[in-house]
Formats: structure tokens, C-alpha cells, sequence
């Protein structure tokens, strides 16, 4: 690895300034056997590109990606063009982080993988340096070094063909398929806000927003043991949904116009009383508003919902019932127990995936992605 480290490694450069890098047009067809992915840019547009076909180097995985979903942020950064005042969408780069596929080749130095080998991919590659605190004791999510794919300036995963450090790659067990290792990543995602919030056998839970992130975290929750648990939305699909996924969840429809206070009293109706732990998974402010108002004294409300810039929260309701309040930046150290769960059965993944495209079809995919009258729980990307 370069000085510069994986940065140097996966510099966008080394694709856009390759003069074999492509877009193709809204009704071109890409050549048989491209490297195609699906890029957005700062001008808000999201189409297919053609691609260098990477060759593996020292400590590397050329993977064949099979599966992958379309999360939330990808649609943010093709339709806001930035998370945050760090993520910012500055030139073309490609989408995906949700993804699983096929080891193809295997560089210099490598015996832990060889062609064939199925692998749910870890998007998230951080310095790994000794000399770095975070990486140091565990915490490599917070590692300012951090190249995760599919976050701008990185080219993300929704791709043909994806390089990737064989040491961020978790073995997929023959019954896990594709599907359901691309899907490890939203579900590393719940893991990581369920071990944070430290919530245990029979402990209450609110769980806000019926999305993908909210689903799996409703999984999550039920195979932790939570009871109650009452999760919300403002669309009665969604709640749907959720009742069939988990047959035992209250579920609660937020009404437009209503205030948090009124909709804390709904929850806590549906709950028979005020619950321990809220996982908000919204972001927006009059969710967070309504979690706190449904905590019991003491409770916790653990935010993993990515929401506007600046908020304003109850405080004297936080502070004369000691509600805390904590939030969560992507995850550690969740993947092996991503996959054992699934491959144990106790989480079961595969009906959140409710449409398919082939790579080819990627745009179309993006556009149901973003078009709550479509319906889509989770879209993924099939190769």
C-alpha cells in the first residue's frame, strides 16, 4: 500500500482521468462485458459509465458484484449532491455501498480468499494504521482516513467489477445468498444501534420510520428480545409491511398535522405506557420531538437517522426525566455477526428486497428508488 494509503489507492483519478472512462448516453447501450456502474454528479444526473476493469495488486480482491441495494444516501447525494458539509458531490462518482458478490482474482500476497469464494463486501475501509487512536481500540468508524465507498470523492460499489482490501471482505456461508449479504450492510448499521443503546430481553421500544433502516432495526430489536415494540410512520403501507415482517409490532400512524406530544400519546397507548428505548431512524425533527415525549424516566433515545444541519430538541423534558439522547456515525465491528445472524436464522433479510433491476437497468432503479408512490422497500441491483 502507498504512503498515502487506501486514498492513494482508490483515487477516483485513477478511473476518471482513464481513457477508457465513458458516459454513455440516456438510450445507449454499454459494451458486452463493460465495467459499467451507475454515477451521479454535481449536477444532479444519474446515468451509466463504462469503466477501466481494475487488476488486483498487493492485498487485493477483484469481485464480481452480484448483488447491491440502493440506499437512501445514494439518492441524497444524486438529488442533494451533499450530506453534511464534508460530503460533497464535486465531480462524477459512482454509487453503492450495499453490496455482495464473487471473489474473481486475487493479488500478490493474498490466501485467505481465491476465485469463486462468495463475500459480503465491507464499504468502509479505514486507515488501519497503529498509529491511529481510532482504528487503535476499535472504533475504525470514526477514523478520519476512512475511504467507504460510494462517499464522495469514492467511487462506490454498484459496479461490474469492484477492487477491494481482502481484509474487509466477510465470507458468505452457501445459505446466505447474495441477496442477503448485500443487505448485511443496512443490517450492520441496526447492529451497531442496538449494541450502542445497550437495549436487552424485554426492554419497551419505539422504533420511528418504517424504511429499510427502520425495518431491519425492527429485526434487530425482536431478535434482541425487545417487547413491546412500537414502531411508526406516516404511511400506512410502510406499517403494513411491518406487521407482516413482524407480526407481533404495534404499529402507529403518525398523522400529518399532529403534534409530537399527541403523537407521543398514541405510542404510549399502543405500548401500554412509556417505553425505555426509542431508535429513531428518521432524522427528522418532529419524529426525535415525538420519541422523547413517548421515554419513560431514565429512557434513551438513540438517533441513527440522518436529519438537517441544525435542530432543536425539548430540553427540560430531556433534562427533568433524564432521557438521554445519543446518535450513531455508520458502524464497527458489526459484519461476522451480520452474516452468523442471518445464516443462524434469526434475522430474516430476504423480504425487504421488493425490486429487482439488472445492472444495465440501473438508472430505471434509481428513479423507483426515489419515488415513494412506487412502493420500494428495498431496491437492489442484480449482476
Amino acid at each position: 500500500m502507498p504512503d498515502g494509503g487506501f486514498a492513494v489507492v482508490y483515487s477516483p483519478r485513477n478511473v476518471l482521468d482513464d481513457p477508457s472512462f465513458r458516459i454513455l448516453g440516456p438510450n445507449e447501450k454499454p459494451s458486452r462485458d463493460a465495467n459499467i456502474a451507475a454515477f451521479y454528479n454535481p449536477k444532479h444526473e444519474i446515468h451509466l459509465v463504462e469503466k477501466p476493469r481494475p487488476k488486483p495488486g498487493p492485498g487485493q480482491v477483484l469481485i464480481h458484484v452480484r448483488a447491491t441495494g440502493i440506499c437512501g444516501s445514494d439518492v441524497h447525494f444524486w438529488k442533494e449532491g451533499r450530506i453534511g458539509d464534508s460530503m460533497i458531490v464535486t465531480d462524477e462518482c459512482g454509487s453503492g455501498h450495499e453490496s455482495a458478490g464473487q471473489v474473481v482474482e486475487v493479488g500478490e500476497g493474498v490466501t485467505a480468499w481465491k476465485a469463486g469464494d462468495r463475500v459480503a463486501i465491507e464499504a468502509g475501509v479505514p486507515c488501519s494504521k497503529p498509529s491511529c487512536n481510532y482504528c487503535r481500540v476499535g472504533r475504525y468508524n470514526a477514523c478520519p482516513d476512512v475511504v467507504f465507498f460510494s462517499t464522495p470523492p469514492f467511487h462506490g460499489t454498484l459496479t461490474r467489477w469492484h477492487l477491494h482490501p481482502a481484509e474487509w471482505l466477510h465470507r458468505l456461508p452457501d445459505s446466505v445468498s447474495f441477496e442477503e449479504g448485500a443487505l448485511c450492510e443496512p443490517l450492520a448499521v441496526a447492529l451497531a444501534g442496538i449494541d450502542r443503546c445497550g437495549l436487552r430481553l424485554g426492554d419497551p421500544t419505539l422504533i420511528c420510520g418504517a424504511g429499510p433502516i427502520g425495518l431491519v432495526s425492527l429485526l434487530s430489536a425482536r431478535a434482541a428480545g425487545a417487547e413491546p415494540i412500537v414502531i411508526t410512520d406516516i404511511i400506512q403501507s410502510r406499517l403494513d409491511f411491518a406487521k407482516k415482517l413482524a407480526p407481533g409490532v404495534r404499529t402507529v400512524l403518525i398523522e400529518r398535522g399532529s403534534t409530537p406530544k399527541e403523537s407521543a400519546e398514541e405510542i404510549k397507548v399502543a405500548a401500554g405506557g412509556p417505553l425505555k428505548f426509542a431508535i429513531e431512524c428518521t432524522g427528522v425533527e418532529s419524529s426525535i420531538h415525538t420519541a422523547i415525549y413517548s421515554m419513560q424516566f431514565g429512557g434513551k433515545v438513540f438517533i441513527i437517522g440522518v436529519g438537517k444541519d441544525r435542530q432543536m430538541f425539548p430540553f427540560m423534558q430531556l433534562s427533568a426525566n433524564e432521557i438521554d439522547v445519543s446518535f450513531q456515525y455508520r458502524y464497527a465491528n458489526q459484519y461476522p455477526k451480520a452474516v452468523r445472524l442471518v445464516a443462524g436464522g434469526l434475522i430474516n433479510l430476504k423480504p425487504l428486497v421488493t425490486h429487482r433491476f439488472r445492472l444495465e437497468e440501473a438508472v430505471e432503479a434509481f428513479h423507483v428508488a426515489a419515488d415513494p408512490v412506487q412502493g420500494a422497500i428495498k431496491v437492489q441491483i442484480h449482476d
